[in-house]
């Protein structure tokens, strides 16, 4: 089956009868669920198992949610374990370093059981953003450190987590939106360092782990390389930054483009992220005309985009068995650390 390459996001905690019309029409290449989809697991996998049949039950869509942990856990309790934030495993490497990098791995490979288990196959997960003093807190504690080294080493183990589990993680959001002194989804950030220290330091983490199958752009300009546009619609940036020296060759989605960032209608926004080179466009809000606006820009994957799509699917296996009591004690003490 052909898929559109864009991801789409659903209205309530049951498909309605015109959602299960437009996946059957569209095809898309994924489904991203919010909290707004979600009130208990039985629910989530009756809600995602008719999703997947809707858009052909083929099994090679993404269904996506953003699992970070801490601030950023769309699963909560009482059904599904509190997970620490990223910046707790940095405050336990101060102390530990080898058991801060397992401890990271153990707690992301039990998220990953956690949403395989609903038919999950895919966490907008691990943040290599790398924060900067006095820059906007919307990355914040959602950051491993401020430090590019433990972003590695920390990201990295989370990565190694998910995959482990049985779930493909995207790393986010690069080329790096730790510097950006606004928060884009209410504003778009301007960052007006020099092009050698963005290599030295934010680009750094994605770089490092630039085999990951998948990426989210930031919606971000960054003034050293294209002045003019944000890197999601910017050519510049994701041939010569994303492509180039990063040296990324996964699956390219777009942050979600009806954030306040990006400019136009959210057609024109679409179109233009296809056009700088986005394999995927990420639209969340579950709004039905603006999913039928994307879709109606959105071509199906094939060349450059299918091959990326074809490797990321082919990243996902099996569960690996793990010692979930281990990993119960590492999120507990992850915890104690926030």
């Amino acid at each position: 089956m052909q898929r559109r390459a864009f991801i789409c996001g659903l209205a309530g905690p049951v498909l309605a009868a015109s959602e299960r019309d437009f996946l059957g029409r569209t095809s898309p290449a994924g489904v991203i669920l919010f909290a707004r989809n979600v009130e208990s697991p039985d629910q989530v996998r009756r809600l995602i198992a008719d999703a997947q049949e809707a858009a052909g039950g083929d099994g090679r869509m993404l269904i996506m949610v953003d699992q970070e942990g801490g601030r950023v856990q769309r699963l909560r309790e009482p059904h599904w374990p509190r997970y620490p934030a990223a910046r707790a495993f940095s405050n336990l490497r101060r102390d530990d370093r080898e058991k801060a990098r397992q401890a990271a791995s153990l707690c992301a490979q039990m998220m990953a059981h956690d949403l395989r288990d609903l038919g999950f196959n895919t966490t907008c997960a691990p943040v290599l953003d790398v924060p900067v003093p006095g820059s906007d807190n919307i990355i914040g504690d959602r950051a491993y450190a401020e430090e590019t080294e433990a972003v590695i080493e920390l990201g990295g183990a989370v990565a190694e987590g998910l995959l482990a589990g049985g779930i493909l993680p995207v790393m986010k959001h690069i080329p790096g939106h730790g510097r950006a002194m606004a928060d884009s989804h209410l504003a778009l950030p301007r960052v007006e360092t020099p092009l050698a220290e963005l290599q030295a330091h934010d680009f750094l983490p994605f770089r490092a782990l630039r085999r990951l199958p998948m990426a989210m752009t930031a919606h971000v300009v960054f003034s050293a390389v294209d002045p003019s546009a944000p890197v999601t619609v910017s050519e510049k940036a994701i041939r010569e930054v994303i492509r180039g020296h990063i040296g990324f060759d996964g699956l390219l989605m777009s942050d979600d483009l009806s954030m306040r960032a990006l400019s136009g209608t959210i057609e024109e926004r679409a179109r233009a992220s296809f056009a700088a080179g986005c394999d995927l466009a990420l639209h969340c809000n579950g709004n039905m005309e603006e999913m039928e606006a994307v879709a109606a820009v959105s071509p199906y994957l094939e060349d450059a985009a299918l091959r990326r799509s074809e490797s990321a699917f082919a990243q996902l296996r099996e569960p690996q068995a793990f010692d979930r009591e281990a990993a119960e004690e590492a999120r507990l003490e992850s915890l104690a650390g926030c």
